[in-house]
């Protein structure tokens, strides 16, 4: 009887994996997190926390090389320790943020030493200004990493 049992759980398990497997390949990945990899882990933590805002959050390692941020309601960023030399990413391979106002927030980059760009090419006098409307800054982590803070017009 034991067996039966086992048996039809085992048939009814294997019957509702393909319905299963073919919803969850219907829907589009979700975003987690993006990795910094980085020289100095307390400076660049000390970073995005102060200059960003990030909130820290526990991470699993506890190893001493990994310092986890809270930079959304499911998303992450991860800063890891190890790196040998700074990032040599171009302007285009950025992380980007949203914020209620781009002129507090190169005002807030300025009174911390923070140097920024007011274009994507370096440019000109004012924030760019996206065909949408949305006003953009690009400046780096003490990595090389380049972010960009733009207008909260989603």
């Amino acid at each position: 009887m034991q067996r039966i049992r086992i048996a039809s759980l085992v048939a009814g398990l294997v019957l509702s994996l393909p319905a299963f497997c073919q919803s969850s390949a219907t829907q589009a990945p979700k975003f987690d997190h993006a990795t910094v990899y980085v020289r100095d882990l307390d400076k660049s933590a000390a970073f995005y926390e102060k200059v960003l805002g990030f909130e820290k959050i526990p991470e699993p390692f506890k190893d001493g090389r990994h310092v986890w941020f809270r930079i959304g309601p499911h998303d992450q960023l991860h800063v890891v320790s190890g790196a040998t030399k700074p990032s040599d990413n171009e302007i285009n391979v950025h992380l980007a943020c949203r914020v209620a106002s781009v002129p507090d927030f190169a005002a807030r980059l300025e009174k911390g030493g923070v140097k920024y760009r007011k274009s994507i090419r370096g440019d000109g006098t004012v924030a760019t200004q996206r065909p949408d409307g949305v006003n953009q800054i690009y400046f780096q982590d003490p990595d090389g990493y380049w972010i960009e803070v733009n207008d909260d017009k989603f």
